[in-house]
């Protein structure tokens, strides 16, 4: 069974940073894309940032130049550094992962459950 688990949200001030991380375990023949949405109260889920095997990144454009998402692929673990935060990056982070399994040899997306940032003064 593919597991997700995230670590590193909290409340963090205007201006600070913050690193999320999340690490995939279970049986894993190899992930592809690797990549962190966020949904704040009310608002719809969007792509923050995505990173590919090869380590090819796309981001939000709200989030250029103080996000910066990064993996290590021998740990199976995707990172979400996030610098300069503002009040509107305030909301659930969830990973995402491409993974294709061992028990099928199929490819899905395996989300974790998800991690609470919280942006203020």
């Amino acid at each position: 069974q593919v597991q997700l688990v995230e670590s590193g949200g909290g409340l963090v001030q205007p201006g600070g940073s913050l690193r999320l991380s999340c690490v995939a375990s279970g049986g894993i023949v190899s992930i592809n894309d690797m990549g962190w949405y966020r949904q704040a109260l009310g608002k719809q889920r969007e792509l923050v940032a995505d990173i590919t095997s090869g380590g090819t990144t796309t981001y939000l454009d709200s989030v250029k130049g103080r996000f910066t998402i990064s993996r290590d692929n021998a740990k199976k673990t995707v990172y979400l550094q996030m610098n300069s935060v503002k009040p509107e990056d305030t909301a659930v982070y969830s990973c995402v992962a491409a993974v294709r399994d061992r028990a099928t040899l199929q490819l899905y997306n395996y989300w974790g459950q998800g991690t609470q940032v919280t942006v203020s003064s």
